[in-house]
């Protein structure tokens, strides 16, 4: 006698034939989202585009990974993590260069180096959400859990810095996170990229300013 289709023991066959399905469909919406963000723009992109796109329907969209604002958070994820998928921070390849580094002059080098190659592509990002958010309240808390995101991450650094005893004894972690919270910001970076400097002229500044400031001697 066949199994019925709805037996356990299908199932268990099943699943992980559903799941690799469900996970590539989940990286074509994605991928689509990433292409159609960066090139044309969050508030000229509709989910219905990203949709034909990816080749799926507009409710697989929603349900692989959300609606408009969360998938900007997941392209701005991918970015930042130079991956096909969202990639949390501790796990971004940069954060392991940094943390790999032995002494507080290399971590900061890596971590502003890192900041000069994705900021050009993450601040468009950031912008599309700001614009968003003055209409889309979505929008806006996916904006500021980035940023509540990135203070925290900040403060980790500094641990890690704290760590090489190099930091000025008399600087606490806050003061630490807060400065290089600041200064990669999107604002801070944009103000400067109108101000002419390229990517790799903002990274070499932060780092001289990060080590200046930070550190003792």
């Amino acid at each position: 006698m066949d199994q019925p289709v709805n037996a356990p023991g299908a199932r268990r066959y099943d699943s992980p034939v559903r799941r690799e399905q469900a996970e590539a469909t989940r990286r074509a919406v994605l991928r689509a989202a990433r292409a159609l963000f960066t090139t044309s723009g969050y508030a000229e992109t509709s989910v219905a585009e990203i949709a034909r796109r990816a080749g799926v329907s507009v409710d697989t969209v929603y349900a692989s990974v959300g609606r408009k604002p969360a998938l900007l958070l997941a392209v701005h994820d991918m970015v930042l993590g130079a991956a096909e998928e969202p990639v949390p921070a501790e796990d971004r390849d940069y954060v392991r260069r940094i943390r790999e580094a032995a002494s507080a002059e290399e971590k900061i080098r890596r971590y502003a180096d890192a900041l000069g190659e994705r900021l050009p592509q993450t601040v468009p990002l950031d912008r599309a959400l700001r614009e968003a958010g003055a209409r889309d309240p979505a929008c806006r808390e996916v904006r500021e859990a980035i940023g509540r995101r990135r203070r925290a991450n900040m403060l980790l650094f500094a641990q890690d810095l704290q760590a090489t005893g190099r930091l000025r004894p008399e600087l606490t972690l806050e003061q630490v996170a807060d400065l290089v919270w600041s200064m990669n910001s999107p604002e801070y970076f944009q103000l400067l990229a109108d101000a002419g400097y390229p990517p790799e002229r903002y990274a070499d500044l932060v780092a001289d300013v990060w080590t200046r400031t930070l550190l003792g001697s």
